[in-house]
């Protein structure tokens, strides 16, 4: 079964993070790692690659961490993966070695990724947000979304 990689998961799960936590201040990653159960190492590689695809911006300073780059619903969950895939672009995972696996398999394969994108193309993080908000996922807290 095709599935979206560890990393993008975990990309996602830290990106909603960030969005439903960073009010008034940054989320820091080391909270980040306590709600969501993963080392701070793995994570931070993470965050500084969606900080550098302008999806998170990085604030420096004792009370520092992370805040979403942009209004939530103008990041879609798409771009996250994408950020992702590049990062791990050096692997080639599911490439056939055999002519009936490029002819048939990888497009088979090829196929089914893109309907994935298309899908997550059409949800945004505010999407999931509200997602939170009806399903009362606990440690969340109760913050309006706005821009100033």
């Amino acid at each position: 079964m095709l599935q979206i990689s560890r990393k993008a998961v975990l990309a996602l799960e830290a990106v909603l993070d960030v969005a439903i936590h960073a009010r008034p201040d940054p989320v820091q990653a080391h909270d980040i790692t306590k709600r969501q159960g993963v080392p701070k190492r793995y994570l931070e590689q993470v965050m500084q690659a969606l900080v550098r695809a302008d999806i998170l911006r990085g604030v420096r300073g004792p009370r520092g961490g992370y805040r979403l780059a942009r209004e939530r619903r103008r990041i879609s969950l798409v771009e996250i993966v994408e950020v992702i895939e590049a990062m791990e672009s050096d692997m080639q995972t599911g490439v056939s070695q055999s002519a009936l696996g490029h002819q048939v398999i990888d497009p088979l394969c090829d196929t089914v990724r893109q309907s994935v994108k298309e899908k997550l193309a059409g949800l945004s993080i505010d999407d999931l947000c509200r997602q939170v908000s009806q399903k009362e996922v606990s440690g969340r807290t109760n913050a309006t979304d706005f821009t100033i």
